[in-house]
């Protein structure tokens, strides 16, 4: 099933929020761009209470949020209508049956090594959440839980020192791709988290593909969301 908007991506959630980009909607599950600098769920704090999640309830008030994208990142974001397709997609989440894929800019020139198998390299570092830094991640290889992240190179550009990457996390840990791409040298650019000042506008990190089985149809459902940058 090739995903396609039912509504047009204009409707607003309200009359005061900026419009909903709808890439796919259905009587079960909603597919919803979201952009950079906007939470999925509400944070602590009356001033951190708009978020996706909201938007979306002004419109849809059976969407659920089933999984989340960092403040930081864009991309495409899934949401369930009722607490039975909220069961079924977490389900589907926790056992990889969504198969999600990422875009990113990051600082340097990166190559694919030697040893790279069907044209994809690994990055195998298990990752904690840094307590005391919170809420940032690290590597550790005691207490740390196992994560993996596949990646490849799509562009370099020479003039600015960076790199392309497609990216598919195979574990969903927090932070997991800023804090891979970082332990091997090759920070996200925009990152000012985990990378050093850069200038760039946003975090330059976008979900950009969700492929999985529609939990009702039985159907193969494919989203798309072109990388903004």
């Amino acid at each position: 099933m090739s995903a396609q908007p039912r509504h047009p991506a204009s409707a607003a959630a309200t009359t005061a929020d900026p419009p909903l980009q709808v890439r796919y909607e259905d009587a079960h599950l909603i597919a919803l761009d979201k952009p950079a600098g906007l939470l999925t769920v509400p944070g602590r704090g009356t001033d951190k209470s708009d978020c996706l999640s909201r938007r979306a309830q002004a419109r849809w008030p059976d969407a659920l949020v089933v999984h989340r994208l960092d403040q930081a990142t864009s991309g495409l974001l899934l949401l369930a209508r009722g607490p039975a397709m909220q069961r079924a997609l977490s389900q589907a989440f926790a056992q990889r049956q969504v198969h999600k894929r990422y875009e990113a800019l990051v600082h340097g020139r990166l190559t694919l090594p030697a040893d790279a198998t069907d044209g994809w390299a690994r990055i195998d570092l298990p990752l904690i959440v840094d307590w005391p830094q919170r809420p940032r991640s690290k590597v550790d290889h005691v207490a740390g839980k196992p994560s993996q992240t596949r990646w490849r190179p799509l562009a370099h550009d020479a003039q600015t020192r960076r790199t392309r990457l497609a990216l598919e996390p195979l574990t969903g840990r927090s932070h997991q791709l800023r804090v891979h791409l970082l332990a091997i040298g090759h920070p996200i650019v925009g990152d000012t988290l985990y990378g050093p000042p850069d200038g760039a506008p946003r975090l330059m990190l976008h979900a950009c593909a969700l492929r999985l089985t529609h939990p009702v149809t039985g159907q193969p459902l494919a989203l798309d969301s072109a990388a903004p940058f």
